[in-house]
């Protein structure tokens, strides 16, 4: 009896020795080591991807955003800020219907095939809203100009980034309703044109959200 209890004592001792080793190598000392590596190697990453403008935080380069206009009375979908790059299409967004407080964004795509003839109508009216959005005095855009991701969302709805071709296709628009020299504002998408990771893999991108905050520190600053 006496020999049980002993061996039941000194296995709960053990246990607990292990438990409180184990406790501190992987609940403190490993996410204190990864955190430091990950704080040190890859801040910007590790904090989210935080793009500053006026030394506040503005949104994340992973996630893109919506440049609307405010919602008119009896209007339900807002219009684009036309002074703006605009980003993707965005028809894949849910409703946030679970925690009105906060403006969160549900990620998802539309789920509908080539020949759906919604996505069909979508894509119809986002190239001629496209069209019209962008054709100025003296630079006219034909609808053979109009890049796919231009009218079409991404899978998560969130994309951040637009192809070299969209932000082009762009820059008259711009420069007209800020008052911009033309040459300065391609200067803009040229200087935040990113090219293939690694040289080979992806696509060449512009990230609206950086591009945005550099127009605007242009159109402040001139």
């Amino acid at each position: 009896m006496n020999n049980s209890v002993s061996n039941t004592a000194r296995l709960l001792g053990a246990g607990l020795r292990a438990l409180l080793v184990l406790t501190l190598v992987t609940g403190v000392l490993y996410p204190l080591l990864v955190t430091g590596i990950a704080q040190g190697l890859f801040g910007d990453k590790a904090n989210g991807s935080e793009v500053r403008a006026d030394g506040k935080v503005v949104g994340s380069s992973l996630i893109g955003q919506a440049y609307n206009l405010p919602l008119g009375k009896g209007q339900e979908t807002p219009a684009p800020d036309l002074k703006w790059f605009q980003g993707r299409p965005q028809n894949g967004l849910g409703v946030n219907s679970v925690n009105t407080r906060y403006e969160l964004i549900l990620s998802g795509a539309t789920n509908r095939a080539a020949d759906n003839q919604e996505l069909v109508d979508w894509v119809k009216a986002a190239k001629a809203a496209v069209v019209k959005d962008n054709s100025v005095p003296g630079h006219p855009v034909r609808p053979a100009e109009v890049p796919a991701d231009a009218v079409t969302s991404s899978g998560s709805g969130l994309d951040p980034d637009i192809s070299p071709q969209y932000a082009r296709l762009q820059v008259h628009r711009v420069a007209d309703r800020n008052g911009l020299p033309v040459a300065r504002v391609e200067q803009l998408v040229a200087r935040h044109t990113q090219g293939r990771t690694l040289g080979f893999m992806g696509e060449p991108r512009v990230n609206v959200l950086e591009l945005n905050v550099a127009l605007r520190e242009l159109i402040s600053g001139r």
